[in-house]
């Protein structure tokens, strides 16, 4: 679970989706920067996970919707935090690397 959870796109559409549920064409597009291959690999995962639902609509034409579980949730929380400290941090972070950089260079 922790490599789903570290994985580039799970954390960001958790996050989005943690303010309700979205189509897909709106989910990527609030994730900004996926490929629509790469989403719906995603999207997979994280339903085979317990971590949201899919629930496609008998309408013309077709309406598929994508919303977190209590699980997904759950998670939500501590990706927020390491949002938050991500964000918090990211000056000092980008000051380190710099400053490795110059010495190994």
């Amino acid at each position: 679970m922790l490599d789903r959870i570290g994985d580039k796109w799970t954390a960001l559409i958790v996050l989005v989706l943690r303010d309700g549920p979205l189509r897909f064409s709106t989910l990527r597009t609030r994730v900004g920067g996926v490929a629509p291959k790469v989403l719906t690999e995603t999207l997979r995962r994280l339903e085979r996970d317990g971590l949201l639902t899919r629930t496609a609509y008998a309408e013309v034409p077709p309406r598929v919707e994508y919303e977190l579980t209590a699980l997904g949730y759950f998670l939500a929380e501590p990706i927020t935090v390491m949002t938050a400290w991500a964000e918090e941090h990211m000056r000092v972070i980008t000051r380190a690397r710099k400053r490795y950089d110059r010495l190994v260079a």
